[in-house]
């Protein structure tokens, strides 16, 4: 599978990942008092304080505080990299309050600035995803694994936007990947970050079957009927029929995934013969 996946890449760092994004604000955002930070003589150590004040805020969701902070940052920055970092985040407050085209352009600006930097360019496909662009948001979590192909909630971003876009296959073979770089990558809480991992799926009982029936035909029982339990609990009410699907069949015997079908080692007794 690692292959297929070369394959299909070659044609085409604090990670903290992030679930969802907020939805735009109506009334200015009512804070918390602003962290204070001392004022230093050294410019280098000022800026340090100050970026560590932006960085907080961004941590209380603060984000329209944080904005002009890394602004004047960006501003006095003259290595590229750093450049990158900061508009990066940027646009990652931006997008948290569902402001999309300054995130979007400042994301731009972060990939001019440093061309390897994976997470502005995943950031990037976060925003075409939100907008149910799927297809361009596929184009660019696939350049981001050229960039790195270990970024499991890249991997996982990938498998969502190609199961909207209804390649279905190729969704569970990426989701079961990242699952395989990182077994808690569906875990991860919301939080700042230089990542922004998007779990928003529409049919979410229908992709937790699909995922399971993907466990399944590896052969691992366990994954399979964590995920048939979670489309089940979504009201997916086809979900028995892994009890006779043949993809099933390596894992129909776990006593795991017989308690979620429920099926019994006892066939009903057949009906007594005619003129009994």
């Amino acid at each position: 599978m690692i292959r297929r996946f070369a394959l299909l890449l070659s044609s085409i760092t604090l990670l903290i990942p992030v679930s969802s994004f907020t939805a735009p604000q109506s009334q200015p955002q009512q804070s918390a008092a602003q962290p204070q930070l001392p004022l230093s003589k050294d410019p280098q150590k000022q800026r340090e304080f100050d970026e560590t004040r932006a960085n907080i805020l961004m941590a209380r969701k603060q984000y329209s505080e944080a904005i002009p902070i890394y602004l004047r940052l960006v501003q006095q920055e003259k290595d590229l990299r750093r450049k990158a970092l900061l508009y990066n985040r940027i646009g990652i407050a931006y997008q948290q309050q569902g402001m999309f085209n300054p995130a979007r352009r400042n994301y731009d600006r972060a990939v001019k600035a440093d061309r390897t930097n994976a997470s502005a360019t995943n950031n990037l496909g976060t925003v075409h995803y939100q907008n149910k662009k799927y297809k361009k948001a596929i184009q660019f979590y696939k350049k981001a694994l050229t960039i790195d192909p270990n970024l499991a909630p890249v991997y996982s971003n990938l498998g969502y936007a190609c199961f909207a876009d209804k390649q279905y296959e190729l969704a569970m073979d990426t989701l079961r990947h990242a699952l395989e770089l990182d077994p808690a990558v569906f875990d991860h809480g919301s939080s700042t970050g230089s990542l922004l991992q998007d779990r928003s799926v529409t049919n979410r009982g229908f992709f937790y079957f699909l995922l399971a029936k993907s466990f399944a035909t590896s052969g691992n029982a366990e994954r399979c009927a964590h995920y048939l339990r979670k489309a089940r609990d979504e009201g997916y009410a086809q979900f028995t029929t892994a009890a006779t699907d043949p993809a099933f069949a390596a894992v129909r015997q776990d006593p795991l995934v017989r308690e979620i079908l429920q099926l019994t080692d006892n066939p009903p007794a057949p009906p007594p013969p005619p003129g009994i």
